[in-house]
């Protein structure tokens, strides 16, 4: 099977390419969501404001679809999440650096829309990403500040 249409638009324009007008051509005005990184929301604006903040906190934001299957007004898809860690997500402070995690989007469909939508990410992948380049962030810095490390006799 191939991955419908309104999967590969939804991914592409508004999460890869940042389009949000197109929010109101490809979500059901009561779409509902549940992302990993958030509640569970309903309406194009509340999901809007859910990409303003994942594509604030990671720049070059790209969700890529590695597989999908569909079936009758469903699709479920493989995913890989991935961005530049500009600003502060899921409580960790920006380090400029990339990060990459795996997830599940199942896509309800009404009408030729996205009606429903749920994501399930390996936000405990994710974390300890984070959290590894926290603490490598905090040593390079520690390395700045103290200068180089003294020779070895």
């Amino acid at each position: 099977m191939s991955t419908p249409e309104l999967v590969i638009a939804f991914y592409r324009r508004i999460w890869n390419e940042g389009n949000l007008d197109a929010a109101t051509e490809l979500l059901s005005a009561d779409f509902s969501f549940r992302g990993s990184l958030g509640n569970e929301m309903r309406g194009r604006e509340e999901f809007k404001n859910y990409v303003r903040s994942v594509r604030g906190a990671l720049a070059n934001y790209h969700c890529e679809i590695l597989s999908c299957v569909a079936e009758g007004d469903q699709a479920f898809a493989k995913m890989r999440f991935s961005g530049s860690h500009v600003a502060s997500l899921r409580g960790f402070e920006p380090t400029g650096k990339s990060v990459l995690w795996l997830g599940a989007a199942l896509f309800r469909f009404v009408d030729s829309a996205i009606a429903e939508l749920w994501v399930l990410g390996d936000l405990a992948g994710l974390d300890a990403l984070l959290q590894s380049q926290a603490i490598g962030s905090r040593v390079s810095a520690n390395r700045l500040h103290d200068g180089p490390p003294a020779p070895s006799l």
